[in-house]
């Protein structure tokens, strides 16, 4: 059970998938140009409060930048995609 906001200390590290080998938390904090990774929250969630973490160093604009908010699932567009497709055929059918 995790129950801290601190990160782990630097000789701890995770596998990170975007590069495929182990990483510790400071490279995730300023990967970005300075700011989180975009999947530090995800990465990082099962060892400490990471959410709460950043909510307390971030401004609002530096969060916004570093974790952006999909307007739409990927699913939810593939679908909608395939809809617009079968009304398109339907369109030029008639």
């Amino acid at each position: 059970m995790i129950d801290t906001i601190t990160p782990p200390e630097e000789d701890f590290q995770i596998r990170c998938p975007r590069l495929g080998h182990k990483i510790s938390f400071s490279y995730c904090a300023k990967e970005n140009n300075g700011l989180p990774c975009h999947k530090a929250l995800d990465c990082w969630h099962p060892y400490f409060y990471v959410y709460d973490f950043f909510r307390r160093r971030l401004s609002e604009e530096e969060w916004k930048k570093s974790f952006p908010v999909e307007s739409k699932q990927k699913v939810v567009s593939l679908v909608e995609l395939i809809e617009k497709a079968k009304k398109v055929k339907v369109d030029e059918n008639e």
